[in-house]
């Protein structure tokens, strides 16, 4: 089981180019790929917000990444929020700290580019 950040999910699903080659292996290996569902709110907004440009509607790329068999999109859950909470990290961006205490909760790699986050988190791929 691996977690993608939103900026892995993004390359993962719609420019596999950008993977880099031990985060491509690593989502082709995983049995279980977890998302937090933060990630789709995090897309959604900067869509809104014209910081990101999709080639479908949100409603419909959420609609084909709930298709995927091997892609779970995990809620934000009261245990999450807390262990989000209890992180020992400055970083503030309440997205990256979810995504990151989900990956601790269920104590699996995270796939991402952020070398902020793989300083802090060090079961990191990229």
């Amino acid at each position: 089981m691996i977690v993608l950040d939103t900026s892995a999910l993004l390359f993962w699903t719609l420019d596999p180019e950008r993977l880099s080659g031990a985060a491509h292996q690593a989502i082709e290996q995983a049995d279980r790929i977890l998302i937090s569902s933060i990630s789709i709110w995090e897309i959604a907004l900067k869509v809104k917000n014209q910081v990101l440009e999709l080639p479908l509607s949100v409603s419909n790329y959420v609609e084909r990444l709930q298709r995927l068999e091997s892609l779970e999109i995990h809620p934000v859950e009261s245990q999450t929020w807390l262990d989000n909470l209890e992180l020992p990290w400055e970083k503030g961006d309440p997205v990256d700290r979810t995504i990151v205490a989900l990956a601790a909760r269920f104590d699996c790699p995270l796939v991402t580019s952020d070398q902020v986050i793989a300083d802090f988190y060090p079961e990191t791929i990229w």
